[in-house]
């Protein structure tokens, strides 16, 4: 019989940064993935063919280039240059693992047309998603957010950010509903416009740090892993093993033996591995999640850059709902050979959105009309999973996958949301302070 202070259940990025966390904060942990290969739902698919045959489709065709020159993410993320998980990254060191690179740009979708989101003080100037006054307007509330500081008062200029919604704070500005849409949707990465009667603290920390990111780079506030997102948890998982945390690949898993409602032990392949803690993807537990919904994604293969972004080699491409009568926005984003995922001169486009009636991919007609002429599609439909309960009694904590705005980088403002109640440990790591 073998002991262990937490066992993790698969390899997705979220339990590899728990997995990591832990084992580097003297816990000890066993990670089991079903999966001959690390990534699970964040997985970077390599080669090429494996991607085809994944989809059961014939090909890959040889005007492709070299199979092995392709990492095609399942579930592609960018993040802030300034947010939570680049701290993580910095502050366990797992930077040392990968390289990184700034995705060129962003852009919203605006009447027909492609709009691309400022970055510098001459990109405002010029723009037309905003009128002269309105960037005027626009400027103040920057000035504003960039000033405020929640435990300062004195910078709140009489806005309770516990209590003013964010319509009211943007009416407070004078805001016209063009700079409105795109503040709240290109920059605060809200997804619907439940945020507008929501407090407003939340939105103006979304758009502080978007601002903080951006001066990092100057150019976009988005970075991307060089071979795609795979690179993440593989190098979280790394961090793991370097500090004691024990894998088992291509391992199925038996049973979770539960103890007076208490998680005991896990059974694989006739072995019992005891714990005093689980963490596991909804895929292990299916009978401890439900169902709230579901996304539906587009992984397209085109051998140019998307119109009107500049010949952009990577982008983030945002068509807010209200453009598109919707009840959910639409992202698209963009990386290609520039960033080892593709073969010299190709793109990897994936739009996405939260389905929203029974035939889904014509949800993201909308997006897909923007890449034409696409080279090969691949469609998935997956359902978002919530955990029946939170796990404080069992000890089974359930990631959700819930998929918020997970082509763009606020997913990565959820981060918190993993470490919530007693499974967060503090990290030890370094003298070297956040």
């Amino acid at each position: 019989m073998q002991e262990y202070d937490i066992i993790v259940l698969g390899t997705g990025l979220k339990e590899c940064v728990l997995s990591g966390l832990m084992s580097l904060s003297g816990k000890k942990v066993l990670h089991i993935d079903k999966n001959p290969y690390y990534g699970g739902e964040s997985a970077s698919i390599s080669p090429l063919e494996e991607l085809y045959r994944r989809f059961k489709v014939h090909g890959p065709p040889k005007s492709m280039g070299r199979g092995k020159e392709w990492n095609v993410d399942l579930v592609p993320k960018f993040f802030l240059a300034t947010g939570e998980l680049v701290k993580i990254l910095l502050h366990t060191e797992v930077t040392r693992y990968m390289d990184f690179k700034v995705v060129e740009g962003s852009y919203v979708y605006k009447t027909g047309k492609l709009h691309k989101v400022p970055a510098t003080e001459e990109d405002a100037q010029t723009s037309d998603l905003m009128g002269m006054f309105d960037k005027r307007r626009f400027r103040k509330l920057l000035n504003f957010v960039l000033n405020f500081e929640a435990q300062n008062p004195r910078t709140h200029q009489d806005v309770d950010p516990e209590k003013t919604t964010t319509r009211e704070l943007f009416s407070r500005f004078d805001l016209g509903q063009d700079v409105i849409e795109f503040t709240g949707h290109a920059i605060a990465l809200h997804s619907s416009e439940s945020y507008l009667d929501q407090p407003c603290l939340d939105t103006i920390n979304r758009i502080k740090l978007y601002c903080e990111s951006l001066s990092r780079h100057n150019f976009s506030p988005y970075l991307y892993p060089l071979y795609g997102q795979g690179e993440l948890p593989q190098g979280f998982a790394r961090l793991s093993a370097e500090y004691g945390g024990a894998f088992l690949m291509n391992r199925t898993i038996d049973e979770i033996v539960m103890e007076n409602g208490k998680v005991k032990a896990v059974k694989s392949e006739g072995k019992e591995f005891h714990c005093k803690q689980l963490i596991c993807d909804p895929s292990y537990v299916p009978n401890r999640v439900r169902k709230i919904g579901r996304v539906v994604r587009a992984i397209c293969l085109l051998n140019h850059p998307v119109k009107n972004t500049h010949d952009a080699s990577s982008c983030q491409i945002i068509l807010p709902q209200s453009q598109l009568n919707r009840k959910s926005d639409i992202y698209i984003s963009v990386v290609s050979y520039s960033h080892s995922v593709a073969s010299d001169g190709l793109y990897i486009a994936t739009v996405s959105t939260t389905a929203e009636t029974v035939t889904p991919e014509k949800e993201v007609q909308p997006g897909l009309e923007l890449l034409e002429p696409i080279l090969q599609k691949f469609v998935t439909v997956n359902h978002l999973l919530v955990p029946n309960e939170d796990g404080r009694k069992s000890q089974v904590r359930i990631h959700q996958n819930i998929k918020g705005l997970e082509e763009v980088s606020s997913s990565w403002l959820c981060l918190n949301s993993l470490f919530q109640s007693d499974i967060c440990f503090p990290l030890v790591r370094r003298d070297r302070p956040l």
